[in-house]
This record gives C-alpha cells, structure tokens and sequence, in this order.
C-alpha cells in the first residue's frame, strides 16, 4: 500500500509544477497577389454526387444566403440527372428571381482500373440572380 501512495503523490507533484509558456513563432506575413477571376469562382461551385438532391439544393441556398450572386452546380455522369433536378428544384421552389446564366456540356476521358479509357459526359450549370 505504500508503494501506491508514493506514486499518488508523485503524480500530485508533478501536476503542480507550472509549465512554462510555449512561445509560438509567428508566421510571416507573406505578400498575396489579388484573386483571379478563376478563384472567386471556384468559391461557389456545388459538385453533386450520390447524395439525395434535397443536400445539394441545401448547399446552393447556403451560397445564395451569403451573398454569392452566382453558383455553379457541376456533375458528370449518372450524377446529371440529379444536378438539373438540383436546378429546377431551386428555380421554382425556393429562388423565384433565379435564373440560368450558362450551361457547358463536355465529355472528359477516363482511365478505367483495368487500362481502358472511357468517356464520360460532364455539365456545369450556372445560375444566378
């Protein structure tokens, strides 16, 4: 039973040393060029995937709630379907004033695991208020 208490007390010593103050060093403040165009748009991108449409509506008000003038709901392959439905479900349910600013259309090559390439059609959708 002694040998617990010592290492109790141990312990209780241990905890009441004051630790010192770890001084962090500051970052440097490095000089950053102005946002391209390209950039601000990267901001409001919805890329759409299995989730149910009601999600990515959700995230498109988000942006529009922020401010963003202009989303762009981005899908490809089977994943289209649900990225108009995303569209129309915002234009008539929940944005009134919103409307399509452009629409790409565009196939991109994909590498399968077993070597083959396959193509697969992509679409960006951009609306705005």
């Amino acid at each position: 039973m002694q040998g617990g208490k010592n290492l109790a007390k141990e312990k209780q010593k241990k905890q009441r040393k004051p630790k010192k103050p770890v001084e962090k060093a500051k970052p440097e403040k490095k000089e950053v060029a102005p946002k391209e165009v390209a950039k601000k748009s990267a901001e409001n991108v919805v890329l759409i995937g299995r989730k149910p449409v009601m999600n990515y509506v959700v995230a498109c008000l988000t942006f529009f709630n922020s401010g963003e003038k202009e989303v762009t709901v981005k899908a490809r392959g089977r994943a289209i379907t649900t990225a108009v439905d995303t569209v129309e479900l915002l234009r008539r349910a929940f944005v009134k004033d919103l409307g399509l600013k452009n629409i790409k259309t565009g196939t991109q090559e994909m590498v399968k695991e077993d070597g083959q390439k396959s193509n697969v059609s992509t679409i960006e959708i951009t609306v705005g208020k």
